[in-house]
């Protein structure tokens, strides 16, 4: 059985070199190169680069000749730091870029690799503090002063229209089918239509468009990676989408994509990590469009109460409340999707977290008022109601919402929703005995154990 590939930096350059099945063909180049150059005896072969995939690290000397022979097969610069030997720490799309052309080229190698490499994207691992740093980098680095850019063809206004006319497609996609649905999609749109544009010729104002268009599609990508269970990919996403949001100049839509990170963090059990994010987030949208604020806040609200902080998960829910009692501004199109039932169901989440079931059973009815099409959100509040009632010796109601989410969590492909069925069913064994508890138990296993396709 062969080692999983742990270089992925390197593993996506040897791709796009069209190495990636050649790779005693790449050994013989390096070890000519080295020959030529520096007169080095080397004897590199395929099993050399097979095992440099897997972690080991040639010599230094070596390092700048792999690089060249990238250089020359792709026509692009490769330098020795981006071959990834600096260790598992430091794999692809994980750092923040520093200038724009970085940004573009670390962009379009994730998702090129999310799309040839399939399997092991959705097997990279998450990376401690990497969320967090580019966080801060997002918020203190200094802007972009042009991303004015010559490159293959001219991109047009009627470019970043068709982008943002897809990604709400998407985006519908995702509300009605999971993150696990049309993710493969996303990324494939990324990789043969949105990177072309980026390495296109366009004027400031333009790329700032594109640059904000290619945000959101990442930060799609992003979210359905999380929704889908696919953490690593999602935090390479999420930081990646920063980076782009940034080139953007769109401060409110960086906040939103910290706010989606915070509440990853969350979910992975990093709620310290969480709250630094969300109080991130918070402090980037300031002035921003009480749409925004109140989606922000609620993640914040989230996050408190994930470290047990009664007062600052209370004062975020009042906060998100009060921005949504303010009159429309005509905010951004990506935060139309945010409404009452998404901070009632956030509200039911806390006072759950916080131990204060009457509390959060007192928002069911709004956290069920849901608009058409959101049926992932549906099941998720559904299935988190009849935990609470089961958890609050209310069988009767639990079992009812349970067979009701367990028939919507079949209709959607969300490791999310599966998740909350299985806290669910945990709070539903204490009662097996019962047959009501029971026929939802069976159900309920036998829906999580069909699994994904």
């Amino acid at each position: 059985m062969s080692k999983p590939i742990t270089n992925h930096e390197l593993d996506v350059l040897l791709v796009d070199a069209g190495y990636d099945r050649a790779h005693a063909a790449f050994a013989r180049q390096v070890n000519a190169l080295g020959r030529d150059r520096l007169g080095l005896d080397l004897r590199y072969d395929g099993a050399s680069v097979y095992w440099w995939l897997r972690g080991r690290n040639p010599d230094p000397q070596v390092l700048p000749l792999i690089a060249a022979v990238l250089t020359r097969r792709t026509g692009r610069r490769v330098d020795a730091l981006d071959l990834g030997f600096a260790g598992p720490d430091a794999p692809l799309g994980v750092g923040y870029p520093d200038g724009v052309a970085e940004a573009v080229d670390v962009a379009t190698r994730l998702w090129r690799y999310t799309v040839v490499r399939r399997s092991l994207a959705l097997a990279m691992s998450v990376t401690d503090e990497a969320s967090t740093r580019a966080g801060w980098r997002w918020l203190f680095d200094p802007d972009d002063r042009t991303v004015e850019r010559s490159g293959d063809g001219r991109v047009t206004a009627a470019d970043i229209e068709v982008l943002r006319t897809i990604q709400r497609q998407f985006f519908d996609l995702d509300r009605r089918h999971g993150g696990g649905y049309a993710r493969s999609f996303v990324a494939e749109f990324l990789h043969r239509e949105v990177a072309p544009l980026l390495n296109g010729s366009y004027t400031d104002a333009v790329g700032r468009e594109l640059f904000a268009a290619a945000a959101e599609l990442t930060a799609q990508l992003g979210f359905m990676a999380y929704d889908g269970g696919a953490m690593g990919l999602a935090q390479r996403a999420y930081v990646q989408a920063l980076r782009l949001s940034k080139a953007s100049g769109d401060r409110a839509f960086g906040a939103h994509v910290l706010a989606n990170m915070s509440t990853q963090a969350l979910f992975m059990g990093r709620a310290g990590e969480a709250v630094q994010l969300s109080s991130a987030a918070i402090e980037a949208a300031r002035g921003s469009a009480p749409g925004v604020i109140a989606r922000i806040q609620t993640a914040a609200a989230s996050a408190r109460a994930g470290t047990g902080d009664r007062t600052g998960a209370y004062r975020a829910l009042g906060d998100a409340e009060a921005a949504m009692g303010r009159q429309p501004d005509g905010g951004p199109s990506w935060a139309t999707y945010f409404s009452a039932a998404h901070h009632a169901g956030t509200a039911v989440r806390c006072f759950r977290d916080l131990g204060q079931p009457a509390r959060a059973l007192g928002y069911a009815d709004a956290a069920l008022v849901i608009s058409a099409g959101g049926v992932r959100t549906e099941a998720l509040h559904t299935a988190l109601l009849a935990t609470v009632h089961a958890e609050n010796g209310d069988l009767e109601q639990a079992t009812a919402f349970g067979r009701t989410a367990v028939h919507l969590a079949e209709r959607v492909r969300s490791n999310r929703v599966e998740d909350r069925i299985r806290t669910l069913l945990a709070a539903l064994a204490r009662h097996r005995g019962d047959s009501r508890a029971d026929e939802v138990i069976v159900h309920g296993q036998a829906m999580l154990t069909a699994g994904v396709p």
